[in-house]
């Protein structure tokens, strides 16, 4: 049976938030063993003064909430979890041995942060002259923003993404999802397979270091071309500078849209077909572009009475591009997705979270395992990894070094 992209690659996981969560899941889909390491409130208290951001898996905190907190369970499968303080002396300890054995270390805290506890790359590179190291602070690890805090509504601004968002350049919006996290976890899940090969060839590990700003830049669109050449781009809502129509339109229900996106004459010309606007069909992309308005009253009248499945159906047999504005519940129902088993419903309560958007050899979700409890795996994998013995596990627990819980 084919084995996994990265079977036997051992990575290190102190990532937190969304970006570097959500890198290490790609590389743990892949099949890299992954041991999060986890600092005792890194899940938050013992008792939440407050539903998290996204609930709670099941619907309800109950005894363990730490365990529970949805978006924090929906990043983490497939991981081993360790929880260690490495602001204690004999915890950092524990985790160079841990490095000593690994092939990658991954975080994702300030630039500060590793350190000044000295578990720099240059420190790490003393127990593991082969380690992979990323960083993916906000800002990078140089420049007059090192040190500042960085989180991903905060940098999208400073990177230039939200300079098209919104319907016209009185109102800039924030895509009010954190682009920066996706952008940067997506590129540094790439840099780390690219660091692996390069390792493979040349048998030397490296420092990564990566900038959730300099992330957006580099998806900053045509945009950016046209203000070097002197023009002034400025939004336009969901239209589109080359195709006419382009849009967003209500249908039949509650608050239920369609997009469609006519990029060419014939497009146009069926679509006034379909909506009984015939009149228009031979119109040129000037024209529509300049007749925008009334083109899309056209539409509109014809989507609302209809749902947006039916628009879709209709608007696809013509070969124009066209498809339902899901919300969540829309997105785990859609026939598509449930063809392709993409949502995985194997996490506490059956719980379906999105699955991997690769399908290749070797990537078995069936094989795949849930977000694990805090320090579940604290005594596994020193026993494994290390092989400390049981005596000596229990001194560590004693001690407070290695838990299972926050504190109290």
């Amino acid at each position: 049976m084919t084995q996994p992209p990265l079977n036997n690659v051992k990575i290190l996981d102190l990532t937190h938030v969304w970006a570097g969560p959500l890198a290490v899941r790609f590389l743990s889909d892949l099949g890299a063993e992954v041991i999060k390491i986890e600092a005792p409130f890194g899940r938050g208290p013992r008792e939440y003064p407050s539903e998290p951001l996204g609930g709670w898996i099941g619907g309800a905190s109950g005894t363990e909430p730490w365990n529970v907190n949805a978006l924090f369970v929906k990043l983490h499968r497939n991981r081993k979890s360790v929880c260690l303080d490495l602001k204690q002396r004999q915890a950092r300890k524990i985790f160079l041995e841990l490095v000593a054995m690994a092939d990658v270390v991954v975080e994702n805290f300030s630039a500060r942060a590793m350190p000044s506890m000295g578990l720099d790359y240059e420190a790490l590179r003393l127990v593991n002259e082969k380690i992979i190291y990323l960083s993916m602070p906000g800002y990078g690890m140089s420049g007059p923003y090192r040190d500042r805090v960085a989180f991903g509504p905060t940098v999208e601004p400073l990177s230039g993404l939200t300079q098209m968002l919104g319907y016209g350049p009185t109102e800039p919006r924030n895509s009010a999802m954190a682009l920066m996290d996706p952008i940067a976890a997506t590129q540094a899940a790439a840099a780390v397979t690219e660091a692996l090969m390069r390792r493979n060839e040349t048998g030397a590990g490296c420092l990564i270091e990566m900038s959730l700003h300099e992330g957006g830049v580099t998806y900053s669109g045509p945009w950016l071309v046209d203000e070097q050449l002197g023009n002034m781009p400025h939004c336009i809502g969901n239209r589109h500078p080359e195709m006419a129509p382009h849009g967003t339109y209500p249908s039949k229900g509650e608050d239920q849209w369609i997009s469609i996106a006519c990029k060419n004459d014939d497009q146009f010309s069926a679509l006034c077909n379909v909506i009984g606007y015939r009149v228009a069909s031979k119109m040129s992309l000037a024209e529509r572009i300049q007749a925008h308005d009334e083109i899309d009253e056209m539409i509109c009248a014809w989507s609302a009475m209809l749902t947006n499945q039916q628009a879709t159906e209709r608007l696809q047999r013509q070969n124009i591009a066209a498809g339902p504005v899901n919300a969540a519940p829309d997105i785990v129902a859609d026939e598509q997705v449930i063809a392709r088993q993409f949502f995985v419903p194997y996490e506490r309560f059956g719980t379906p979270i999105p699955g991997y958007p690769i399908q290749m050899g070797g990537i078995r979700r069936e094989t795949w395992t849930r977000c694990p409890s805090l320090g579940e795996h604290n005594r596994e994998v020193l026993s494994a990894w290390l092989k400390y013995d049981d005596e000596r596990i229990r001194a560590l627990e004693n001690d407070g070094i290695l838990v299972d819980a926050p504190p109290t």
